[in-house]
């Protein structure tokens, strides 16, 4: 085996070792549409897109992706993941987790005024969470939510991608794209 295929059986074992620790702490999380599809499905898709987006030439940005959610969402603490998966991911992932002490509307507000000033990687792994989020409403709309919260939170979330524009052309287009189709089907007014 040469230097490089040992670096990817590396990247491989270490992604894996993280789909199966994200897997683990978000069992019992289900998303909010009407299909209540299990959550380690938008974790997935997340981590899907950003290596697309990066062409898979950044193991730790993937592998932070896949793990985003988890010190925001579940009992995880910033110390494990450095443990399991060293302090880069574990700085990434922290970088884009919200501040759960603070009241929701602080937290979306501090999502758009913050923006400008993360990482390049996390402005990537944002937006695409946003783009999951959005194709998440268009598919399987949280049933609980009036139309007139669809329509707020694709609105928000663009305010939230405007301060990361820059980083990537094709996730940025990606994610006009789901906005537009939420702006065609009636949801953002």
């Amino acid at each position: 085996m040469n230097e490089n295929s040992a670096s990817k059986s590396e990247d491989l074992e270490r992604f894996t070792g993280a789909l199966e620790f994200a897997a683990i702490k978000h069992v019992k999380q289900k998303r909010m549409g009407e299909d209540e599809e299990p959550y380690v499905n938008h974790l997935a898709s997340v981590a899907r897109l950003v290596a697309d987006a990066t062409n898979g030439a950044d193991p730790n940005v993937v592998i932070a992706a896949l793990l985003h959610d988890t010190l925001e969402d579940t009992e995880t603490e910033y110390n494990e993941l450095m443990k399991e998966f060293g302090a880069d991911v574990a700085d990434l992932v922290r970088e884009v987790t919200d501040d759960k002490r603070l009241p929701k509307e602080v937290r979306k507000r501090q999502q758009v005024e913050k923006a400008p000033y993360k990482s390049p990687r996390a402005k990537v792994i944002k937006i695409v969470d946003k783009i999951s989020n959005l194709e998440s409403i268009l598919h399987s709309p949280p049933v609980s939510w009036p139309a007139e919260g669809k329509s707020e939170y694709f609105r928000w979330a663009r305010e939230v991608v405007e301060g990361r524009r820059g980083v990537n052309a094709r996730l940025e287009a990606q994610f006009d794209d789901v906005y537009r189709r939420g702006r065609d089907c009636g949801i953002v007014v």
